[in-house]
């Protein structure tokens, strides 16, 4: 913390040059970062201690469960008004400009984010700006029912949520910042379907990178990480419906857009070069790959948390078995198939 900004730096010394910074256009009276410092004992976010107690703990979080919370004491006459700008930002540094001393962060980027927003003018031409993206993005697409609500929801909360879930994924949980697991292979397929109408040039992007950590048998990482755009191989493999979903989510941009000329793209296998083939090859591996693992039965194997999570065969056997579970869910690491 450092005057009325918060710095959030997890591994950054370790293995990260990125940081989050959290900050308020005015003078402060305390903060917290810890989460059980600011809440309490036995009280949530809807009535933190530190609220009802009128002071703040002046906490730091180190791990565990960090927030950012700016106190600032202020007394209002009848009708008086007063703004703050609050700002939370994402900041990079290059690897060799991480510190300007020994565990000393670089916060430069900060310095410069923070500059464009300081003032009231600043933040409403910002505002704006974005209120034009918005209007611009979602007014691509409306309907008119006569049911008000029913309009407000197809055309403005629904349109969000997609974009929302297509931009971040899963990884939009307070516990969850998607750094330690990434976005998934099959989430994020699934995801451009309800947006491509409104972005196909993103979900053309989209698509490419996904198809970068495919394996060269059709396989795929069932996660990747969105900033480097490889595969997390820490969740590795084993998820059998994955590549499936990459055929759905080609053939959603391809019925919006005509954009034909995708499948002759040259995409890398496992993000090696060597090994890329027009993004055509790599839906015919997706589908070579699903009917060529099948059960006695000609069913499709069922791998690890298949179809949205729904399957997963985890029952000890150590035999190729069937494509549906027979035991009933139990605990172990050995599915009831091995390929």
């Amino acid at each position: 913390v450092e005057g009325s900004r918060i710095y959030h730096k997890s591994e950054y010394r370790e293995r990260r040059n990125h940081y989050a910074v959290f900050s308020v256009n005015a003078p402060i009276d305390g903060f917290d970062t810890d989460r059980t410092a600011f809440c309490g004992a036995f009280h949530s976010f809807s009535d933190p201690e530190a609220v009802f107690a009128g002071e703040s703990k002046n906490s730091i979080a180190h791990g565990w469960q960090p927030i950012g919370s700016h106190h600032i004491r202020l007394t209002l006459a009848p009708g008086e008004t007063k703004r703050y700008i609050y700002a939370l930002g994402y900041c990079e540094n290059p690897e060799a400009e991480k510190f300007i001393a020994p565990n000393v962060i670089n916060k430069a980027p900060a310095d410069r984010l923070l500059e464009k927003y300081a003032t009231d003018a600043q933040f409403d031409a910002a505002f704006a700006e974005l209120n034009a993206h918005w209007e611009g993005l979602l007014s691509r697409f409306s309907v008119k029912t006569g049911d008000e609500k029913l309009d407000r929801m197809v055309n403005i909360w629904n349109q969000y949520q997609c974009m929302v879930t297509f931009n971040m994924s899963r990884s939009a949980s307070y516990f969850e910042s998607g750094l330690g697991r990434g976005m998934g292979f099959r989430d994020s397929c699934q995801d451009l379907l309800g947006f491509v109408h409104l972005i196909p040039e993103r979900a053309r992007e989209r698509i490419l990178d996904i198809a970068a950590t495919q394996f060269p048998d059709g396989s795929a990482y069932h996660q990747y990480q969105p900033l480097t755009k490889r595969g997390n191989a820490d969740v590795g493999t084993g998820f059998n419906d994955d590549p499936l979903w990459l055929i759905a989510g080609t053939a959603a941009y391809l019925r919006e857009t005509g954009d034909f000329l995708i499948l002759d793209e040259i995409v890398d296998f496992d993000n090696d070069p060597a090994l890329a083939q027009p993004l055509m090859e790599h839906l015919r591996r997706s589908f070579q790959y699903t009917v060529t693992h099948k059960g006695p039965h000609a069913l499709p194997l069922i791998g690890r948390a298949d179809w949205n999570d729904c399957l997963n065969l985890n029952c000890f056997s150590t035999e190729p078995g069937e494509s549906f579970q027979t035991f009933g869910p139990n605990e172990g690491h050995v599915a009831e198939r091995v390929f």
